[in-house]
This record gives C-alpha cells, structure tokens and sequence, in this order.
C-alpha cells in the first residue's frame, strides 16, 4: 500500500482517510512547526544534537547493542542454507537492548526533522539495513531469540514466542519502540524502509493477537502507544483494536509490578513499576481518544488524581520505590528517591494527553515542573553522563545511579540515556495546540513557531529569557486578519499553587501580581482552566507581554509526607533548588535553611551554563547559603547534595 505523508498538527494519517474520525479534541503543534532559538531549551537541544545523539550512536554500536542484530541475521542466513543447528550468543546482556537502537533512531530522526544531516541520514540508513536483516521471514523481530533459536538463551525468554512478556521478555516492548522510530524515521525522511519492518512485524502480532486469538497483556507498556502512532499512519483500525485488546488483556489476579493485578478500567491509584504505569496511561490516552473510550479518560483521569496529590516529587519525578523501580504507597516520598529519568519522562507523555484530552492547564503545570527539574537533572550540562535515579538528598558516596555513585556515561540498561534523547529532540511540541478556534500557549522559551488556528497561518515570536525571568514577548503574526481566541497558560506557580493538589503549598500563597497586555493595553480577565483568553481580530504584529514574577518561595508538604516535616524547600519560577556540599559544611541532614526574607536570586552567566542561584547573607548561616537549581547538580563534581532543608527556628521566620 502506497502511503503519501501528510502531516496535520502532529500527526502523520493517511492521505486516503485524513485524520481519524474520533481524536484528541486539542491538537499539538507538531515540533517540526517550533523552533527554539535561545536560552536553556535551545542550549540543551543543541547539546543533545551535537555531542548525546553522537555519543549514543557510538554506544550502540561500541556495545554490542547493533551487533545483535548483525548476529540474528547471520544466524538466519545461515540456517536458510543448510546449518541447522547455527546459532549465535548475544553480545550483550538484556534482551531489551533492541529498544535503544530503535530509541537512538527516533531520537536521530527527531533530530533531522529539525535539521537536514546527510552524514547522519546515511548513518541510520545503514542500521536500518542491518535491522531489516534481522526480521524473520513471519515479521518476527527479537534478536535475543532469533539469534538462539534453539534454546533460551535468556531466563526471561519461553521456548514459545510471547508467553513470558507479561513478565520479563520485553519482546512487545521491544516492538513498541520499534514502531515509535519507523513512524519517527518515515516523517523525517520520507523513507519507508523501517516502516515496513514495522508493517511486517505489526501484521505478525495482529495475526497471533487480533481478535482476542492471545490474550497476554504487556509486561512492560509502550507497544500500544507505537500501534496508535501505525494507526494514524495507515488508517487501519486494526491497529487501534489491537492496541486497545492488549490494555483489556490485564487483571484480574496479575501482578500489581507491571499493572495487572485488576481490570485497566477498574485502576484507582498508580501503582508498580512507574515507567511501565506511565506508559500504560499514555496508552490508554491515546485509545481513549482515537477509540471514543470514554472509560478509560476517566480511569486515567482518577489515577492523575492520585498520583499528583500523594505521589509526586517536588522535582516532579515518580517512582519512590528503589525495589522494583516502583511507585510508593500513598504520600511516602522518601528524599533518597529512586525517580528513574524514563519515569520522568513518561510522566510527561501522560500530562501532555491529559492536556489534549481536556484542555486543562493542571496537567501541563506538572508537565512543566517535570520538563525544568526531573527529566533535565537526566542528563549532564555536557551531554555524555546520565542519573537512572534523580534523588532529593545524596550523601556524596552512594552508589546508587544503577550501580554508579553520580553521573555515568553508559548503562546496561541504558533506557534513559537513550529516552532523554528523543524527548530533548521533539520537547518543542509541547509548546503550542489548537482547539477549533482557539490557539494554546503552554510553555515559554525565546522560540519562533508556525500555527494553523481558524483556517490561517498564525506564526508565533517568543522573545525571553524564561525560566530565568517571568517578562515574555509575544508576538501573534497571523499570515491575514483572523478572529481567534489566544489561551495563555497563566502557570500554577505564579498563582501561588506549586502543584495543582494539596500535596505542596508555598508558605506565602499570595499570588505573584502576575498581568498581561495586548498592544500595551491591559488585559482583565480571570483564568479559566488555567489560561487566560483573549479573543479577537488578529493581526501581523499584535504583541502580547506577559509578566510573570518570579519571587522566592518557600515550599512545604502536606502534613502527611512524614519524611519531610519539619523540612522546607525553595522555588523560582518553575524551578526547584537544591544545596550541594561545595557551597555548604556539613552532612545534608544537618542542613538549615535561612529565612525567607533573607534569599535574593542571583544571575549568573559564568555558572553551570548560566543560571539563576538563591543567596543569602544571614549572619548565622557559615558560609553563606548557596542554591543552585536542581537539574543543574552533581556538574561540579561528585559532592552531598539536598532539597529539603531544615526549618528555621520559628523566630527566625520573616
């Protein structure tokens, strides 16, 4: 089947059937529309660009990662020709390892959509090739058995193909990522090659799984995601379906690890492994609104409610549990967190459905609070060394980034380097969405971007240093006179709310005297949803400025967070601080915070890459009270760190 590319606010669909008839009621503008040209995201998408995209592509192949597949291809030529009994050892350890080549791909591919690169192109090219080779003639594609078809050559694999990923095999996992890149590669490129090893390989799983023939839900989420994505490029329900039979295919009586302990319409909290949650949800998101499920947008809905009012760090990660990589119970939220960066992101993906699904600003409050401080601490101001774990408190010694004590360059399981460089790459599409005659502004960054709002090309100018400062310039340039309505995200945190729940609150909730104006006039108005709307006749050069303070704040948790009473932490803007040990004597836990009245920010452009620090010159605190923001730690060497201070004496509050 030919298929000609269109691509409509983010989505690749069918030339023959358009966009489904059933969608997401807000529709994003795609990241190939956005473009940022300065400050932090621009900074760090060209870090990720030149130095990580290269660097994981070396990783790969200097690991073993691509040669799996060069060996489930000799084993299959081999065999083809006579040497029945040709098998091969894998070169690494996880049979999931496929799934970071298919992540360095879509991340590449991310990459070249923004930016032509034939060198890279080529590149990718080529270990599509050597993919390709790998598939089996049925479109079966998992190197770890291919390679050694005979026996297992992994605890985690069944002799029979499919029978333990609900635990541990990762083979629809694998998939998953597979399908993400080829639709990624084919948007890039134009080029089909990997999208047929998709095509092949999903008309595989359709015929083993469609129709309910297996039920086996996924140990570890992601494919249903992929299978929306293949739908919107095909237009074949069938993918939609089979997506869909696979969320149905959990509980009851599974393992509450991996979500299968009750019907996915019957879940209530989030629970288990956080990342196999978080794309479980996003999943279920998008069934929800390509499929008209209205169950489950309200499942994933109460389990939103959850998770932001008694799971979710100030640091916007998830994931409290070290032993299983998994949520906690309700409100334990230990400072030596586990918050693996892939939860971070996946968090992401979920509150950025939760958006589209409702055109609620909650969801991209906590979307933001994750983007600044949880998912960036991910990767080092250089590019080349990763947190699995992003803890709120760190002794300086633990060897707790998956076997590492700080920053490393590589993993086994190398699932969040490789994560963090496909959302770096695409991050512009959370910027902006449509909704019929209404054009959503969600996040901030000195940007330039191209929307279709009421039938005519709006292009969008941010000027500004955010999330250093809270003054924004924006200017609407609609392509010819357009009346529309503009919804500007008036954030939580300028309103006096860190999280849209009870579960952080500032000690001064005032809100920050935040204003907008059009043309210089004021514009009154009272937030609906979180944004501000301002309809009218558009025209090229109508200028918005929005100006939104950035006092410091002093946060606390709710009373039930037991680990962290008596304990206070710091915001500005959008981003949380922390102390490290360079700037502070002493063991983290010994650590007092200074009063209020007492912090001043501080530009500094010689700084981990310029940033704004909290000061404070209190006579009692020796040496003076340093804080860095907490993406932005463990950059200056390996050192104690915390978020979470002690509480001032009463009488030093001001």
């Amino acid at each position: 089947m030919f298929l000609r590319r269109v691509v409509f606010l983010g989505w690749v669909v069918s030339a023959a059937t358009g966009l489904a008839a059933t969608d997401y009621p807000v529709q994003p503008v795609p990241f190939t529309a956005v473009r940022v040209t300065g400050g932090l995201w621009q900074a760090r998408q060209e870090v990720n660009r030149t130095v990580t995209v290269p660097f994981a592509l070396r990783q790969c192949e200097e690991t073993g990662r691509l040669r799996n597949f060069d060996l489930a291809a000799e084993t299959l030529r081999r065999r083809a020709v006579g040497e029945r009994h040709f098998q091969n050892q894998p070169a690494t350890q996880n049979p999931f390892d496929d799934s970071d080549v298919y992540k360095v791909i879509e991340g590449a591919a991310f990459a070249l959509s923004m930016r032509a690169d034939s060198a890279l192109e080529k590149h990718l090219d080529g270990w599509i090739t050597r993919i390709a080779a790998a598939q089996e003639p049925d479109g079966y594609l998992y190197t770890f058995r291919t390679m050694h078809p005979d026996k297992p050559v992994h605890v985690w694999i069944n002799p029979q193909r499919w029978l333990n990923d609900p635990d541990l095999s990762h083979e629809l996992y694998d998939l998953g990522h597979l399908y993400e890149a080829g639709v990624a590669y084919y948007q890039a490129t134009g080029k089909r090659t990997l999208l047929d090893v998709c095509l092949k390989s999903a008309e595989l799983v359709w015929r083993d799984f469609g129709d309910g023939r297996l039920r086996i839900a996924p140990g570890h989420p992601v494919i249903e995601m992929g299978l929306a994505k293949l739908y919107r490029v095909t237009g074949d329900r069938r993918y939609l379906d089979l997506a869909r039979s696979l969320i149905e295919a959990r509980g009851p009586g599974g393992k509450l690890y991996s979500q299968q302990d009750r019907r996915a319409v019957d879940q209530v909290a989030a629970t288990g492994h956080a990342v196999r949650a978080n794309y479980l949800y996003s999943g279920m998101a998008d069934v929800a609104a390509l499929g008209g499920d209205a169950r489950y947008a309200a499942t994933i809905a109460t389990i939103w409610e959850n998770m932001a009012g008694r799971k979710l760090y100030l640091t916007g990660g998830v994931g409290a549990d070290s032993h299983g990589e998994m949520y906690g119970a309700d409100y334990d939220l230990p400072n030596e967190a586990y918050n693996e960066t892939c939860a971070a992101i996946a968090l992401m993906m979920w509150n950025h459905r939760m958006f589209l699904l409702t055109g609620e600003a909650r969801y991209m409050d906590v979307l933001e609070r994750t983007a600044f401080n949880g998912f960036l601490s991910g990767v080092s101001l250089s590019g080349d060394r990763f947190f699995y774990t992003n803890p709120l408190s760190y002794n300086g010694v633990a060897r707790n980034n998956n076997g590492r004590a700080g920053r490393a360059p590589w993993f086994d399981c190398a699932c969040c380097p490789t994560n963090v460089i496909r959302t770096l790459a695409d991050f512009t599409g959370y910027f902006y969405a449509v909704r019929d005659a209404a054009l959503y502004v969600n996040f901030y960054a000195q940007s330039e971007g191209t929307a279709i709002v009421a039938g005519t090309a709006v292009k969008l100018t941010q000027t500004t240093d955010y999330p250093w400062s809270g003054a924004v310039r924006l200017e609407v340039a609609p392509a010819k006179p357009a009346t529309f309505t503009l919804r500007v995200r008036i954030p939580g945190w300028v309103q006096g709310r860190p999280v849209p729940t009870d579960l952080y609150r500032y000690d001064d909730a005032t809100a920050a005297g935040w204003s907008v104006r059009v043309g210089g006039a004021l514009v009154n108005g009272t937030p609906e949803q979180g944004y501000l709307a301002i309809t009218r006749e558009w025209r090229a050069a109508d200028t918005v400025e929005l100006n939104l303070p950035m006092p410091v704040r002093a946060v606390r948790s709710n009373s039930l967070v037991s680990a962290l009473q008596g304990r206070v932490a710091f915001e500005r803007g959008p981003m949380v601080y922390c102390v490290e040990a360079k700037d502070r004597k002493g063991p983290p836990s010994t650590w007092v915070a200074p009063s209020i009245g007492e912090i001043s920010s501080e530009a500094r452009p010689d700084l981990l890459g310029g940033v704004t620090m909290l000061t404070s010159r209190e006579p009692k605190l020796e040496p003076a009270f340093t804080a860095i923001p907490y993406f932005a730690w463990n950059n200056r060497g390996l050192q104690p760190m915390a978020v979470w201070l002690k509480r001032p004496p009463l009488g030093s509050v001001k």
